[in-house]
């Protein structure tokens, strides 16, 4: 991606809206300090998990659908803070185990990372399988 980006409050990347990888690694690129190669490593394993994930920028936001998944409808998203990444699962409370962080929004659960955090990359990716397997949140 050409020219500086610009990070938003909360140090979330300001990307283009668009399809594909390419503006998903272009936002990983741009996340700032540890943020980056942290979601990096989850990126591959969502890839591992979910053979042929679609992905997408829209909001400022990554965004993650099964590939068989109806047009627009997402299982996940991202999102940067200061000092965590805000992890959306949309049917998070059909997930067992539930994602830690509730929501106030109907079904969603959030997954909270943070710099210090060791990631079980074994329960992330049975998230993702499990919530890839749902209908998604149509966006």
């Amino acid at each position: 991606m050409a020219g500086k980006v610009v990070l938003l409050w909360g140090g979330n990347p300001q990307i283009p809206i668009g399809d594909g990888d390419a503006p998903v690694q272009a936002y990983i690129a741009a996340m700032p300090g540890w943020k980056s190669a942290a979601w990096a490593r989850l990126d591959t394993v969502i890839e591992r998990t979910v053979p042929g994930v679609r992905k997408a920028v829209k909001w400022n936001s990554p965004l993650y659908a099964a590939p068989d998944a109806a047009p627009n409808h997402w299982f996940l998203s991202l999102h940067c803070f200061d000092k965590y990444i805000k992890v959306a699962f949309f049917d998070g409370t059909s997930l067992d185990p539930v994602p830690p962080v509730a929501s106030k929004s109907g079904n969603t659960r959030y997954f909270h990372i943070h710099e210090q955090d060791v990631i079980d990359e074994a329960r992330f990716a049975a998230w993702v399988k499990q919530a890839s397997a749902l209908p998604g949140e149509k966006m």
